[in-house]
């Protein structure tokens, strides 16, 4: 918990499932409230307002929009939490109104959008705002741990990764609100929404990558746009190579598991938690602090450090983007059929390439 006195006064924009996550996260600090609710629809601003009340808050202001709220309430963090092709357009916006912004993830689903926002995101920070995007997993002790680990040499020379989620969502989750599974809103499917923390946490441990080729699937869930299955390698440029899967069409029990190997050591993260870690040529034994999550509580603590320091956050608008290309060269890959090259992707390159008709569909 911060002991800043600073009081942060926080817009909250979607007041669906994630924001009551970001309401709740901000609820329990002593440094921050929340004095905006932004959402269309009146029920779920009016549910998230009665729920602030309910765990002691003020109540907040509520808006249809964004432009009403910034003119309407004293706001200096935004936090986005709207569908995901709307994020962009959002975030910049509001880092106009010169307003600090947290953005959840994905930053968006559109790089051409995430790039604008990325060099909006530049001159607000020359200006003092701070921008930052939800990617909650690097806050985790255990990642923490293995990502120091790498910086340090302690696995010697990296070989390669292995990164997975096997989730299950039903058709009665994608049909529960009408931008899922919609390639417009929610950008993609298994892998831009449910896999993109693991993709950011591939790309935290192994840097960047250099090439890409994949195969993306709808297998079980027909009634959607986008891939419930999708499996890609890749190569990174420090030599090292990786495979990574991303599903909702797994029986519900699977997990989320990022194993990073190196020559004379490795780790692995298994649903947030640190299960193995050797370092040095030999096993050391695994932290209990790092068998603990971290999730938007250390992250909020980071961006609101930021702020009251002036320093750049841990988590930027551009370490987002290059999550963003990597989710979006994957679909690229699997589109055309052949290997693309992640730098690319991440310039534009295959902007004009139209990634839904590049999902598979199972035998008949």
């Amino acid at each position: 918990m911060s002991d800043s006195t600073n009081n942060h006064q926080v817009a909250i924009v979607g007041c669906g499932i994630i924001g009551r996550t970001h309401a709740d996260t901000i609820a329990a600090r002593s440094d921050a409230t929340v004095t905006a609710l932004v959402d269309g629809d009146a029920a779920a601003r009016e549910a998230l307002a009665a729920r602030l009340k309910e765990a002691g808050q003020p109540e907040p202001k509520v808006y249809d929009d964004l432009t009403a709220a910034l003119s309407g309430s004293d706001i200096s963090l935004v936090a986005i939490c709207t569908p995901s092709g709307t994020h962009a357009a959002l975030a910049e916006q509001a880092l106009n109104e010169k307003k600090h912004v947290v953005i959840e993830k994905p930053l968006d689903v559109d790089l051409i959008r995430a790039r604008r926002l990325g060099a909006a995101a530049t001159r607000a920070a020359n200006h003092g705002v701070i921008s930052s995007v939800i990617s909650q997993h690097r806050f985790d002790p255990g990642s923490a741990l293995v990502s120091q680990a790498i910086r340090d040499g302690r696995f010697g020379q990296l070989t390669s990764a292995v990164a997975t989620v096997a989730w299950w969502r039903s058709d009665e989750y994608y049909a529960s609100a009408g931008w899922r599974g919609t390639w417009a809103q929610d950008g993609g499917g298994a892998l831009m929404n449910q896999g993109v923390h693991t993709v950011d946490l591939l790309l935290w441990f192994m840097g960047r990558p250099v090439s890409i080729q994949a195969q993306a699937l709808r297998a079980a869930h027909h009634a959607i746009e986008v891939e419930d299955t999708v499996v890609a390698t890749l190569t990174f440029e420090n030599g090292s190579v990786a495979t990574l899967h991303a599903t909702t069409a797994a029986f519900p029990g699977g997990r989320t598991r990022v194993s990073v190997h190196g020559t004379q050591g490795g780790a692995e993260v298994e649903d947030d938690l640190l299960r193995r870690f050797n370092v040095d040529g030999s096993k050391d034994k695994v932290p209990v602090e790092a068998e603990k999550p971290g999730g938007h509580v250390a992250q909020y603590e980071d961006i609101f450090s930021a702020i009251d320091s002036g320093e750049q956050p841990g988590i930027t608008v551009h370490d987002a983007i290059e999550a963003l290309a990597t989710v979006r060269a994957v679909y690229i890959a699997s589109t055309l059929q052949r290997p693309v090259k992640f730098i690319d992707v991440l310039e534009g390159r295959y902007d004009d390439v139209e990634v839904s008709r590049g999902i598979r569909l199972p035998p008949a």
